[in-house]
Formats: structure tokens, sequence, C-alpha cells
């Protein structure tokens, strides 16, 4: 099994030598973490049951963050952090204009680290945080209360940069779309670009999806507080009868 360019990967019609470049388990990611931190932001708004909610989601997404990060070592070719991470000299041949590969460019690759970076430390705030009514994060019993109540305020500070991060992912989108007529959706909901010339993705067969998947599976288990010691049972106490 391949999960980069097999035979089923048909390019569409209206393309002319389109190229694979996104493959399955990448755009199942990008989808799924952009619904996923939607969701999560309304659970927060509502509040009150909602955020058992926001708790949950907040899990899946540290194990898609988790995913992508050894998806990114393991995984296809453009989805590799060695592949589109180029560097200060990259970001300057690309804002001359000079440019050309598939995938991330480099001033795109900052984004995606950005995006990852932010949202890890979110969701590790996250788990440490409380709401200062009835929701606390899973590892909240590790820290004390006051400690706590500062992974609150940066978790609630990391998501006005949040905020920023993705709006400026959907201005570069539109930009793409509007001033450079490049489509950058498509890709990604098809796997095929037809924008510059390249190599179809090669690797990340099986193994390095079952392994990606394995750890990130691990990682919210751990999240989840399943390493903590059970909390002691209550003793009720004994009123008198009289």
């Amino acid at each position: 099994m391949r999960v980069a360019s097999t035979d089923a990967n048909r390019p569409p019609a209206d393309q002319a030598s389109p190229v694979y470049v996104w493959d399955l388990p990448t755009r199942l990611f990008h989808w799924s973490l952009a619904i996923l931190v939607v969701a999560t932001f309304v659970a927060a708004k509502i509040g009150g049951n909602a955020m058992v909610w926001h708790g949950r989601i907040g899990l899946a997404i540290l194990g898609l963050l988790v995913f992508r990060i050894v998806w990114g070592l393991v995984g296809s070719t453009y989805a590799r952090f060695t592949q589109f991470v180029r560097g200060p000299t990259g970001i300057r041949v690309y804002l001359s204009g000079q440019w050309q590969g598939l995938g991330h460019n480099p001033l795109g690759a900052l984004s995606v680290l950005a995006l990852l970076g932010v949202l890890l430390l979110q969701v590790a705030s996250g788990l440490f945080a409380n709401d200062d009514i009835a929701f606390e994060g899973y590892l909240v019993p590790l820290i004390s209360s006051a400690t706590s109540g500062d992974f609150t305020g940066i978790h609630r500070l990391l998501e006005n940069a949040l905020l920023l991060l993705v709006a400026a992912h959907v201005g570069a989108i539109i930009y793409y779309a509007s001033v450079k007529k490049r489509n950058l959706v498509r890709p990604m909901l098809t796997g095929w670009d037809a924008g510059n010339p390249g190599q179809s993705a090669t690797g990340g067969g099986l193994f390095a999806l079952l392994l990606a998947v394995l750890i990130a599976g691990l990682a919210v288990w751990a999240a989840s507080g399943a390493l903590l010691p059970p909390p002691p049972p209550v003793i009720p106490s004994t009123a008198p009868t009289w």
C-alpha cells in the first residue's frame, strides 16, 4: 500500500501536466484540523457544558498535530519539513520572484511552522488550564492552582495569536487566487497541482502512516491523564443521628 502517488490517483481532466503533491494523510490532516479548530472556538464561546467538548476537541487537535510532526519526518516528499523549510536564503529567492517549486513555498513554510507551533502551545496550555467554574484541563492535578491560573492566561492570550495566523493564512489563499491566479485550495482537495513542473510525491507508505498514527494515539492517551494516579476515594461523612 502506498499513500503517495498511485495509479488510483488520477489527475483532473482540466489540468495540464499535473503533479501529485499532497498525499491523502496530509489532506485529511489539513481539513480535519480546520474543522476542529473552528469547533473548539465555538465550544469555548458557548461555555458551560460545551467546555467538556472543548477539552475533547483539544485532545483530537493534539493528536493531529503530533501526527503531522511525525508525518513531516517520514511522510511523502512534499509533506516533509526538509522539503519545504528553506531558511533565509530560500525566502530571499522567493521574495525576488525567482522561486519555483511545488508544495509550500519558503514564505508559506514559515506560516505552517507558526501555526503548528502556536497550536501546540495552545493545546499544551489548555491541558493545565481551567475556566474558574467547573472545567479544568486533563493534567491540572499535576500543578498548583496558581500555576493553573498562569496557564489559563497563556491559553487565552494565544487565542488572539491563533486568530491572526488563521486570518493571514486565509488572506494568502485569497491573494494567490485573485492576484497570482493560482488556486491553492484545489490541490489540497485533490492532491494534484499543475502550477509548477516537478516530480510527483513519493514515499510515505503504510508503515510510515501506521507509525505516525501510533505515536499520535499515544500522545493523546498520555495527555488525557491516563498516566495520572486515580483520585483518592471519597469517604462519606458520618453525621449524628440526633
